[in-house]
């Protein structure tokens, strides 16, 4: 399984908010670039980066710290928050990123979502952020009407290779991850599902692992402590 530490960036800061609120901020670092590059000395080949402030804005607000942390090189990056146009998703793929995350725009405008599958093919992931089985937008502060596991089908369907689904409630809780909603997705859709939200325990990590999870992000339990990237790394 593929290991994803995360870099939540606001206000060019890394920070972590508690279940998506964004009076909830705990800031960590004033460098991502830096909490990169120790990522990368402890082995990571992967990173997850999310520009809080774009997803609640809609505009890409933290470039230059992405940026820097994602030249530097060494590690895989995908990139999400506040990417809704094709303008943007080129800017990130001719960075060098990995895959381009699309979030809000791919509830608000389905057929954007295949166009640019068509256009950049597996660098384009989704990201489904559910809460009570339903879709959230908008930096999280919106919930939909669209069933969650529906959603990550009809994404399959239009040929997504990847999926960063997370429950809200979980997230930043440090109670563990909803490992139920990952064994529904195993059974019923064929994309590559990364699993975020809450993920505290090496042994839930394990979990995951077993039921065909193809990776998982882990992020403010490295940040307290409660998980040490060496060890996940090892395990995973």
């Amino acid at each position: 399984m593929e290991i994803f530490p995360a870099i939540d960036v606001k206000g060019g800061q890394v920070v972590r908010l508690t279940q998506g609120d964004y009076d909830k901020v705990e800031v960590y670092a004033s460098d991502p670039a830096e909490i990169a590059r120790q990522f990368r000395a402890k082995g990571a080949k992967n990173l997850h980066m999310v520009d809080l402030d774009g997803a609640r804005d809609g505009v890409i607000v933290n470039y230059e710290a992405i940026r820097r942390a994602v030249e530097q090189g060494g590690l895989a990056t995908q990139i999400g928050g506040g990417i809704r146009d094709e303008e943007r998703i080129r800017q990130y793929v001719e960075l060098g990123v990995a895959r381009v995350i699309l979030g809000t725009v791919a509830v608000e405008d389905f057929g954007f979502v295949e166009r640019m599958v068509e256009l950049f093919g597996d660098k384009i992931a989704v990201g489904v952020d559910a809460r009570d089985d339903k879709v959230a937008v908008k930096g999280w502060r919106e919930l939909t009407e669209v069933d969650s596991i529906g959603f990550c089908r009809k994404l399959e369907g239009v040929g997504v290779k990847t999926i960063i689904y997370t429950d809200i409630s979980k997230d930043g809780m440090g109670t563990g991850t909803n490992l139920e909603v990952y064994r529904q997705l195993a059974g019923e859709v064929g994309c590559n599902i990364i699993a975020s939200g809450g993920i505290s325990f090496l042994e839930e990590l394990k979990t995951l692992e077993e039921i065909g999870t193809y990776g998982a992000i882990v992020g403010k339990a490295l940040y307290t402590g409660g998980l040490k990237l060496e060890e996940v790394l090892a395990l995973c």
